[in-house]
């Protein structure tokens, strides 16, 4: 039983708990010349650098990335952030853990998510793309991988049912987009909610840690998901290729540019709805990881790599000022009164 969180660490702690290795490294200072065991130690709550100062050759050996292993340590804070100066560690026996200990899930009901999904997809008034849809999401070998994907290794709704939840959320946004402008095709909006991403289900390795498989390596997901696209549309009988033509560019152009990874920018209204609404969801969902995290100083979380910069905790700023109750949100009571 997993006995300490990353999360809930504090400096000049000590512990002795399971962690998954997820790097690996002999580092050297240039200036003494002084060798040292570098590792990044993750669970299910958050990352941490540790270092092994003495005595690392042998049990270094002993392990290897992706392996759990037990650690006794203690918690001191450098630049602002935990870290561990380990004192033992050895390679754990499978008997020892839990492996959901150390891989992080959504907090949501995943099979309340992917039935959300699915009522999202049977909305789609376009009979080809809702049988495309269909297709899709009740395949036995897409769904089960589809609710256990994170979204991405690090950036973004980096979790267990990631993916799923970010696709869902998304659902939600383009039907607001298409409320507020519409002249733009839902069915197209939502298709390409649902599909913009699949490709990751096999792009991505989750089983242990979050990596890249090696056809993710060669081909990344708009290149997997436009073959998984395009054989089950060729497998629906008359399924008109002007459509799928648009369907395969929301794939292609949703990154918004080649910088970002897209072969085609996007080239109609829908397209350019989604590629928005999918960068707004990632950033959203990047920033509430950032925020959730005890990292930081203060008022200031740690920095957010997606943004490239540290993030305001407006709740914690406010507090200080006595300004936080009159900001918030009114209840719906108050609404209720003021109507």
């Amino acid at each position: 039983m997993k006995s300490a969180y990353i999360a809930d660490l504090q400096p000049d702690q000590s512990i002795t708990s399971f962690f998954l290795v997820r790097v690996k490294e002999i580092r050297t200072s240039a200036n003494t010349g002084k060798a040292w065991l570098h590792l990044e130690l993750a669970d299910r709550s958050g990352a941490i650098d540790a270092k092994m100062w003495d005595n690392f050759a042998e049990v270094a050996a002993s392990f290897e990335c992706d392996d759990v292993v037990k650690v006794r340590a203690r918690v001191k804070l450098y630049h602002g952030r935990n870290e561990l100066t380990v004192e033992q560690i050895r390679l754990a026996a499978e008997s020892e853990y839990e492996l959901e200990d150390f891989i992080p899930h959504t907090k949501q009901d995943v099979e309340k998510l992917y039935a959300r999904l699915a009522e999202f997809a049977s909305s789609v008034g376009n009979p080809w793309l809702r049988r495309l849809l269909t297709c899709i999401l009740d395949d036995p070998a897409i769904a089960p991988k589809f609710k256990r994907a994170p979204a991405a290794v690090t950036m973004h709704h980096a979790y267990i049912g990631g993916l799923l939840e970010h696709v869902v959320s998304l659902c939600g946004l383009c039907r607001l987009a298409a409320q507020h402008y519409p002249e733009a095709s839902l069915d197209l909006l939502l298709t390409g909610a649902i599909l913009h991403d699949i490709g990751k289900i096999d792009e991505l390795g989750y089983d242990r840690a979050f990596s890249y498989t090696t056809e993710g390596q060669l081909l990344g997901h708009i290149v997997i998901a436009m073959a998984l696209v395009r054989k089950k549309a060729e497998a629906v009988e008359g399924f008109p290729p002007e459509l799928l033509t648009l369907v395969e560019h929301l794939l292609v152009s949703h990154h918004g540019s080649l910088e970002f990874g897209s072969p085609r920018p996007p080239m109609f209204r829908e397209a350019v709805l989604l590629h928005y609404l999918d960068d707004l969801d990632s950033k959203m969902g990047a920033m509430r990881a950032t925020l959730e995290s005890p990292e930081g100083e203060g008022e200031w979380t740690a920095r957010n790599p997606s943004l490239r910069r540290a993030l305001l905790r407006v709740e914690e700023y406010l507090r200080g000022e006595g300004i936080q109750e009159k900001t918030t949100a009114p209840s719906e009571s108050q609404v209720a009164r003021r109507r």
